[in-house]
């Protein structure tokens, strides 16, 4: 025999009733089938109950509307043969319920036994519309064998004796199908009381627990149990399979597909609870059972939360070794009514928090003060303070005990993201560790831990790029490019959820179409002002946050280290930060270390080139860099090799600037403060402290060239052909060719031409491409090699691209 409980939107309309017909008839076995009120009714019920009681006149209108929908259902789904009879009792329970709301209209007053009576007609209605659609059902009122006894000013099942009713109204009755209303009960008196918030489940659940059940369905509108809320959580999953420990956790933390009182009942027999979705019968839902968990199955299996939640604390250190503090903390409480839904305490015993509803906040409060008035006035105790508007976050499994390190990769993935965590909560059976944080942060945590603990099927990280010129451009095409590999491959979704230019700026947690982010970015009103920027990226707020930055703008390499305070990933193709003074540099580094996330600017040096990471893996291991010698200007080698004796300096310069190679404006890679910027960045990645200042150089045109436009450079500089050509003959007669190198010696720092000769690793560097030499402690003998192209907007933003990846973390 199964037990099928039919709820919310499943009994809403005549179509979800359809759904329900077939389910029903579907099945071979005997059932008893627990309905709900039609869905949404209940709060027409009260509503209008409110109106009659507060003298407005609507209510007669709203009374109007309960009739025509219960009549629109039954013509549209009671066959007709049978709807005259139908439309006898339930226009029969309708007229008694339209007496009611003139009772209370008359008397204007609204007792809670009158409320408890109107919204019993829900389910009445509903039950005998269901039990008239399905072939062979009889019908069974709850009233006659759910009863309720009050305690502490709320009805509580009355066990036994609900248990003997029962079987005197099942034992004998032989017709496959038994509907009945969910929810709805009596006292001793008679009196119409109901179970309260998931009354429906729980008399699912007493039925099954006392007629000894094969399962229990709760059939419902979603295909089960989630591992995380979907409307926060987009790639939430369905857990196939439960425990009923895991199960109430979740449900105590606000999980909404059954309510906790439904477990209880169950879990003494061990009858399986199976959550199905009306709507989609095929899928398998989620089965709880006390069936142990599979060694191989995740640490977590779900994550709950209560948004509604404020912190009490009682402090003091009067409280330090005396007994019966906390005895007394709770008995107050729980004589006021008032629950408590997490405990925390210092192992020093002089504090004690706890989290109860913020709307209970203010009586607790008042409640604890007046018991220990005596304490507080003699200072044993110093305070007990509320904190509201908080969030309480539960992860759940029961295979966390056997997984070592979850509390500490949990608390580690919080803040990383900048989550604090106020106070925290863990039983011995290591099945649910609970938190509070600050509301606001709510939504963030609850991606980050699912993302985190892989309960999503992906990895995300959520992208905002600033610059789109070349490299900004050639980086959303690669990312656009390689979106689906990465996904199937990796797992890793990427998301641009941020975009801006010199002029406009764009945010949204949706996340952008990169197909579309030209138009959509030109659609945008916001400017694209630093501050702008800044404030679009921290109040965004959100989970695995990278700041992408393909600009060579100063104002924009300012919002590093707020960004990176705020725990923002930063990925910046920009030298600027990096180079400039060496105080900012290694505030930057040192605060991407206490917020535990990542300063990445691989590109600042080389392009595409893995010269930082391997000068990193070089320091980490312990080795020393001695050397550094490299080209760096892709620009300036490729005019090096251009120059010839029929082709002078400046044609080669213009040849750099048609083949891309260059700045619009050359003189910036000319003057050799890129490569100064480059060469300051690789010292300081090599440990030794280096300001720009600190370079000497050795100019490859003279300062005094650079003044005035591009056109006055080009009139000027022909002047310095002939020199230039003559630096190039004399080298070229010793078997030697003109580079310019970047040199790290011991700390000392240089940039200029050279002359090198054959055997120089630099001699045959053809066109743009760069390349690095590090001498260390243990390349010695035979310095470490990286070359390959250094200057390109392809290449610059494969680097980019790669940093970003490895904020991931994939392989």
């Amino acid at each position: 025999m199964k037990v099928l409980k039919f709820g919310g939107t499943s009994v809403g309309t005549v179509d979800s009733l359809r759904n329900v017909k077939a389910i029903v008839e579907g099945n071979t076995e005997p059932l008893i089938v627990v309905v709900s009120a039609l869905g949404g009714i209940t709060d027409q019920l009260i509503n209008t109950a409110r109106q009659a009681a507060s003298a407005d006149a609507s209510h007669v209108e709203s009374y109007s509307k309960i009739v025509e929908r219960h009549h629109r259902v039954i013509e549209g789904i009671v066959p007709e043969v049978r709807r005259p009879e139908v439309l006898a009792v339930t226009d029969k329970l309708l007229e008694e319920l339209g007496n009611i709301y003139r009772g209370v209209s008359l008397i204007k007053d609204l007792s809670d036994r009158t409320l408890d009576i109107i919204v019993s007609y829900g389910e009445r209605i509903s039950s005998v519309i269901v039990a008239n659609i399905i072939d062979g059902a009889v019908h069974r009122d709850s009233l006659s064998f759910i009863r309720t006894t009050k305690q502490w000013d709320k009805h509580i099942l009355d066990n036994d004796v609900t248990q003997c009713l029962i079987h005197s109204v099942f034992d004998d009755i032989e017709a496959p199908v038994v509907v009945v209303p969910g929810f709805i009960s009596c006292d001793s008196n008679g009196n119409v009381t109901n179970l309260g918030r998931g009354g429906s489940d729980y008399t699912a659940a007493i039925l099954a627990a006392t007629l000894s059940a094969d399962v229990l369905e709760i059939w419902t509108d979603v295909d089960g149990f989630m591992t995380a809320d979907p409307r926060v959580i987009n790639n939430a999953l369905v857990i196939d399979r439960l425990s009923f420990t895991e199960a109430m956790e979740l449900c105590n933390f606000g999980a909404k597909v059954i309510y906790p009182p439904t477990i209880y009942p169950v879990f003494h027999k061990n009858i399986p609870i199976v959550i199905k979705n009306t709507f989609n019968p095929g899928a398998p839902g989620t089965w709880i059972s006390d069936e142990p968990a599979a060694s191989e199955d995740k640490p977590i299996k779900g994550i709950s939360s209560i948004n509604d939640t404020c912190l009490i604390t009682v402090k003091g250190l009067g409280m330090v070794g005396v007994i019966g503090i906390n005895s007394r903390i709770f008995n107050a409480l729980a004589h006021d009514g008032i629950s408590v839904f997490m405990v925390s305490q210092a192992a020093s015993e002089n504090n004690t928090s706890f989290a109860v509803r913020n709307a209970d906040a203010t009586h607790a409060l008042k409640v604890l003060r007046e018991e220990f008035a005596p304490e507080l006035s003699a200072g044993s105790l110093t305070e007990i303070s509320s904190q509201p508007d908080l969030a309480t976050v539960a992860i759940v499994g029961e295979n966390m005990k056997h997984a070592v390190g979850t509390a500490g990769r949990l608390f580690n993935t919080l803040g990383r993201n900048g989550i604090s965590v106020i106070a925290c909560a863990q039983g011995a059976s290591e099945t649910n560790i609970s938190f509070v944080i600050d509301s606001c942060n709510l939504r963030k945590a609850l991606n980050v831990i699912h993302d985190s603990f892989f309960l999503s099927d992906t990895q995300v990280l959520n992208l905002f790029v600033v610059g789109t010129g070349k490299v900004g451009c050639k980086l959303l095409e690669q990312i656009h490019a390689q979106q689906d590999n990465l996904l199937n491959k990796k797992s890793l979704s990427l998301r641009l959820v941020g975009i801006a230019n010199s002029r406009q700026c764009y945010f949204t947690r949706d996340g952008i179409d990169i197909d579309s982010w030209e138009e959509i970015l030109s659609r945008s009103e916001l400017p694209a002002t630093p501050q702008n920027i800044l404030d679009g990226v921290i109040k965004m707020n959100i989970f695995n946050s990278v700041f992408v930055d393909c600009t060579a703008n100063e104002d924009i390499a300012k919002l590093y280290l707020p960004l990176l305070s705020n725990n923002i990933n930063v990925v910046a193709a920009n030298k600027i930060a990096a180079s400039g003074a060496y105080d900012e540099y290694v505030a930057l580094k040192r605060m991407a270390r206490k917020k535990g996330v990542k300063f990445l600017f691989e590109t600042n040096v080389g392009a595409g080139l893995p010269v930082i990471n391997t000068i990193n893996s070089l320091i980490n291991s312990g080795d020393r860099i001695l050397r550094i010698e490299a080209v760096l200007s892709g620009t300036l080698n490729y005019i090096c090799n251009a120059v010839s004796g029929t082709i002078p300096l400046t044609q080669a310069i213009e040849m750099a600037m048609n083949e891309g190679y260059s700045e619009p404006d050359p003189r910036i890679d000319l003057s050799g403060k890129d490569v100064v910027r480059k060469i300051v960045i690789l010292a300081r990645e090599a440990e030794y402290k280096i300001e720009q200042a600190d370079v000497v150089r050795n100019e490859f045109i003279p300062h005094k060239c650079f003044n005035g436009t591009v056109e006055d450079f080009f009139k000027t500089a022909g002047a310095f052909n002939a020199d230039f050509e003559a630096k190039r003959r004399d080298a070229e007669g010793k078997g030697l060719k003109l580079r310019y190198v970047a040199c790290l010696n011991e700390g000392h720092v240089s940039v200029g031409v050279q002359a090198v000769g054959q055997e120089h690793p630099f001699y045959n560097l053809a066109g743009s491409n760069n390349v690095v030499l590090i001498t260390t402690e243990r390349y010695n003998e035979y310095p470490m090699a990286i070359k390959g192209y250094g200057a390109g907007a392809s290449v610059t933003a494969a680097g980019v691209f790669s940093d970003i990846i490895s904020i991931a973390n994939i392989r």
